[in-house]
């Protein structure tokens, strides 16, 4: 039988790395992510944890050596840790690196799990140590079960990524006791800017912290060495000579990172995006639920290589600006 052909586009990109939704549900509301009252999918939109697995054993087929596990919350849904499971036995088949983003609040408790099924290292989101401010851009006092939870992974052994969105306003003032926190504890951070998806109260114009900024402010503080370090996704590091750790900076407004894309991301109800930043999708779930599946995902994946865009076109000009795109962050795929 012949092998599938591997996931290359039209701009000889190999896709080597899917980032797979299993859940549009979240137990925050974080103000730049989705408004208050959200509306969620209904349920019987949203892939089967079957299809889900099916889905990401085509992809591996196909050259997909890194899958990240997101929501929405993954671990809000419910028996998601099987999932985990059934994929960790991938591991070494295919298969380099299992892992998930999560928000933290159920960390605690799936920990041991995670560890147990494959999984080495996870990315958790954290934009502030206080817990005040915390409550107000989440929406919801939950600062101690996130802490808990990362205090979990460590004792589990997992190696944790602290992803923080810069905020101004809200945490910029934080930022380098929030980086020397992480690094004393053992973690990376990767500093974020603010991604102009979907519609929010606030004004994201009014939230945007330009990392270009940021970094020559930490240079006046620290010495700040470039990195070769890659881990696989667009984070570009620096090494910090006094803290000793490292600081990662993901920048789709003030540094374009797309030359070397080599992921794609699904959503809960399978549709394959081939860009965040694009409204370009392919249906998976149509496929997976055709008279002869794996014609048509063939089909599906051969289309989606040919319409991946070269790059993405993220903005964030003025006040009051609509977002670039009417979807969520959350509806992708963090």
């Amino acid at each position: 039988m012949t092998a599938p052909a591997p996931l290359i586009d039209r701009f000889a990109r190999r896709i080597s790395y899917l980032r797979l939704s299993v859940t549009d549900r979240c137990d925050l509301r974080c103000a730049y992510c989705m408004p208050e009252r959200m509306e969620f999918l209904p349920r019987a939109d949203v892939l089967s944890l079957e299809e889900l697995h099916r889905l990401a054993l085509a992809f591996i087929a196909r050259g997909v050596t890194k899958l990240r596990l997101t929501g929405g919350e993954p671990l809000v849904r419910r028996d998601m840790i099987d999932l985990v499971r059934a994929l960790g036995r991938e591991l070494g088949s295919g298969l380099e690196e299992l892992t998930l983003t999560t928000n933290g609040t159920r960390l605690a408790a799936f920990a041991e799990d995670l560890a147990a099924a494959g999984v080495r290292r996870i990315n958790v989101s954290l934009d502030t140590r206080d817990r005040d401010t915390f409550a107000r851009l989440a929406r919801r006092d939950a600062l101690p079960q996130v802490l808990d939870g990362i205090a979990a992974a460590k004792a589990a052994r997992l190696k944790v990524k602290l992803n923080t969105v810069a905020l101004k306003g809200v945490n910029e003032d934080e930022l380098p006791d929030l980086i020397t926190w992480a690094h004393g504890q053992g973690h990376e951070i990767t500093l974020i800017e603010v991604m102009p998806l979907g519609e929010i109260e606030q004004d994201r114009f009014a939230q945007y912290l330009p990392l270009d900024a940021v970094r020559r402010d930490l240079a006046q503080r620290w010495t700040l060495s470039p990195s070769d370090a890659r881990s696989g996704g667009p984070a570009r590091y620096v090494d910090i000579a006094e803290t000793g750790g490292r600081l990662g900076f993901i920048t789709p407004l003030t540094g374009n990172f797309c030359e070397g894309c080599n992921r794609v991301r699904v959503t809960a109800t399978g549709q394959l995006f081939m860009c965040l930043g694009g409204e370009g999708k392919v249906d998976l779930r149509a496929a997976l639920r055709s008279d002869d599946p794996d014609a048509a995902l063939a089909q599906a994946f051969a289309r989606a290589m040919g319409e991946k865009p070269e790059r993405h076109a993220f903005a964030i000009d003025r006040a009051g600006a609509a977002p670039a795109l009417a979807r969520h962050m959350s509806m992708t795929g963090g």
